[in-house]
């Protein structure tokens, strides 16, 4: 039996498989954060996929949040209602959860589509605004500095973080995905590198996660008892011999968040110095997400440079993972769940106006949803 296609349960929200799509931006909202009918058609496409839940791309919780002019954002009721509308549709065609991943860029904001041209629009550019961090220190250093955050400034992102969760809820989604990787502002927080503060929020590495874990628990203050929030971090760096966040750092995070009530640990790696040094190849995050399972008694998402069905299957048989994240594989093979379980011998739901399709040679590869979903 595949341990790939067997299910695991994240809290409350079971999954027919430990396949996860992970969030990939798409860079497709419009200029005010709403979703358009490319969202429409990808959400689609995902929904029939066999997957065993999709995150979808990072969402911004205020304006100045967003990675880019198009980002998608969930700050206002508006955007909520579009979302619940398109997941009204997405759902009908099948019964796989959908997640959303909440996000604040901080000061890696304000940036042009990345095949736009422009790396990061000034706050006086028609598509730019004034970045936040947690210090004034630019990402590179020929950019607008941001604007070191307040304390009272610290508690509207939080305040906006919960009732972002709230909307996400009301809009349909099963699971929060909280984005505290990639070098986007939580990471900021919590690497010495981009965190040079002097009050709660900086100095020791207890203060340096606060944010983090503030973030944390008012989603969870903020959304039903027992509804799932999980989270994705970056394991290092990748800066060795500075004075950086790292695999050890990322370990004492992934307990304190555990005790918190967070139902994974998505474990993903780097994004925060331009000169990060990665070793990138098939597996290479792989140790970071073995090191955070051993120490923790909720599931791990091992990401990164996993695109064949043998080598997902053999991290969850190794012990290294509690399940799969895919993204650009998924985005490059929608249909990647459907070969995946044909080369290991799985079975597969789909929707029935598939089952024609099903290859010669493997006859017993489909299933409709129903079979699969039924407890």
């Amino acid at each position: 039996m595949s341990l790939l296609f067997e299910p695991i349960q994240f809290g409350t929200l079971k999954l027919n498989n430990k396949i996860v799509i992970a969030p990939m931006c798409q860079y497709s909202a419009t200029d005010s954060g709403e979703v358009t009918y490319w969202h429409e058609q990808q959400w689609a496409n995902y929904a029939l996929s066999g997957a065993g839940l999709c995150i979808v791309e990072a969402t911004a919780v205020q304006p100045e949040g967003r990675i880019s002019y198009a980002d998608l954002g969930l700050w206002n009721d508006l955007q909520r209602a579009q979302i619940k509308a398109l997941l009204v549709k997405v759902k009908s065609l099948s019964p796989m959860p959908f997640a959303i991943q909440l996000a604040h860029a901080g000061r890696k904001a304000s940036t042009d589509k990345p095949w736009g041209g422009k790396a990061q629009f000034k706050p006086e550019d028609a598509h730019g605004w004034q970045t936040v961090s947690a210090s004034d220190i630019p990402f590179q250093a020929h950019e607008h500095a941001p604007h070191a955050l307040s304390h009272d400034e610290i508690q509207k992102v939080i305040a906006d973080f919960a009732a972002a969760a709230v909307r996400a809820v009301d809009a349909g989604f099963d699971l929060i995905e909280l984005h505290a990787a990639h070098g986007y502002l939580l990471h900021q927080f919590m690497s010495p590198l981009s965190n040079q503060r002097q009050d709660e929020y900086g100095g020791s590495f207890e203060n340096r996660i606060r944010l983090t874990l503030e973030v944390l628990q008012a989603i969870k203050n903020a959304v039903p008892a027992h509804y799932p929030v999980g989270i994705r971090i970056s394991a290092t760096d990748w800066m060795e011999g500075q004075d950086s966040w790292d695999v050890e750092s990322a370990v004492g995070l992934s307990k304190a968040l555990e005790q918190l009530g967070a139902v994974y640990i998505h474990v993903s790696s780097g994004g925060l110095h331009v000169k990060q040094d990665i070793a990138i190849g098939a597996n290479y995050q792989v140790p970071f997400a073995h090191a955070v399972k051993q120490v923790v008694h909720i599931p791990v998402i091992a990401v990164g440079m996993i695109t064949e069905a043998t080598q997902a299957e053999s991290i969850l048989q190794n012990g290294d993972a509690d399940a799969i994240g895919l993204a650009r594989a998924m985005l490059y093979d929608p249909r990647w769940p459907w070969h995946a379980a044909a080369k290991l011998g799985a079975k597969i739901a789909i929707a029935p106006q598939y089952l024609r399709c099903q290859p010669h040679e493997v006859k017993s590869l489909f299933q409709p949803f129903a079979t699969q979903i039924a407890d």
